[in-house]
């Protein structure tokens, strides 16, 4: 598709941009609205919106849409690319987020990259360990071990504090590939960022503001189609726990809660994600510029 670029006079435009913030905070629509302002593109930075099939679960901007390469002219990256049973290192999406950083300057678009995964951003700015590509038999082992007893997986990594089994895997693997630990690997050079850094953006609204937009938001998901999408993942045996909603709706679908326990759950999971996210973003990430509330166009005008 061939896409036009907005005429855009007298602006001060950024070569690139970061724009992350805890979920519910805006940070989708503000980067939309930055993009048409500065003829940017948009590329995901958000570890679950890179799989289809789940875009109302992940609060994807493609959620009730048609999944093109593009939302009213923006071009938008690296959305529902892969299935949920795909997985997904952060060396797999440095290197993905590097060739689609590439592309869209080569078509003269300002990349604008959007999310709130920590350790994708951490990549983006710092870059990441040179670590061996995995062979398939040991990527299979890894996820074996984390499926049958995710507590003896966690047991392997020393000082393991992650929660997300696809990281718990990742740290397996690279055990038994390299016969170090990931934590080694991470200590040594680092290659991959993005240079120069991109401007970087956190939006964090106050905490109260937040968990009143995801106990808002999460009903409208459900309406909007989030049980077909739990259906779809019970359908096709993928993991529940990649998403948070994917499990409590799955659980519900099985008849083990009801649905307003489903809904509540959900809240519960989203709210203790967004504390986690404020905790990183406060202590892991330098921001060029903090807008402590729901963006507006007022912001825009101040970052342009």
């Amino acid at each position: 598709m061939h896409f036009l670029p907005f005429i855009i006079q007298g602006m001060n435009t950024k070569n690139a941009y970061i724009i992350t913030g805890p979920t519910a905070s805006g940070k989708s629509n503000f980067a939309h609205d930055l993009a048409r302002r500065v003829n940017g593109a948009i590329i995901n930075c958000d570890s679950v919106q890179i799989y289809r099939g789940i875009e109302n679960i992940s609060a994807s901007p493609f959620a009730g849409r048609a999944i093109t390469d593009e939302i009213d002219g923006v071009p938008y990256r690296l959305f529902s690319v892969f299935n949920l049973d795909k997985q997904i290192s952060v060396a797999d999406y440095i290197k993905m987020a590097r060739e689609q950083y590439d592309d869209v300057i080569a078509h003269g678009f300002v990349p604008i990259f959007v999310g709130g995964t920590g350790y994708y951003i951490n990549g983006l700015v710092n870059g990441i360990a040179e670590i061996p590509e995995i062979s398939t038999d040991n990527r299979r082992r890894a996820r074996e071990l984390v499926a049958c007893d995710i507590s003896a997986a966690r047991a392997m990594v020393p000082g393991c504090i992650a929660t997300d089994p696809q990281r718990i895997a990742r740290a397996i693997e690279v055990f038994y590939e390299t016969g170090q630990h990931l934590s080694a690997w991470q200590k040594m050079p680092r290659v991959g960022a993005i240079t120069p850094t991109p401007f970087r953006i956190l939006i964090n609204p106050p905490i109260d503001e937040l968990r009143t937009r995801i106990a808002s938001r999460i009903p409208q998901m459900i309406s909007g189609g989030a049980v077909a999408e739990a259906e779809y993942i019970l359908k096709n045996n993928f993991d529940p726990r990649r998403a948070i909603g994917a499990e409590q709706l799955c659980a519900y679908l099985r008849g083990e809660i009801s649905r307003d326990a489903a809904i509540e759950n959900w809240i519960i999971k989203t709210n203790q994600y967004a504390k986690r996210q404020r905790t990183w973003f406060k202590t892991q990430f330098f921001a060029d510029l903090t807008i402590n509330h729901i963006p507006n166009r007022d912001d825009l005008d101040l970052i342009i």
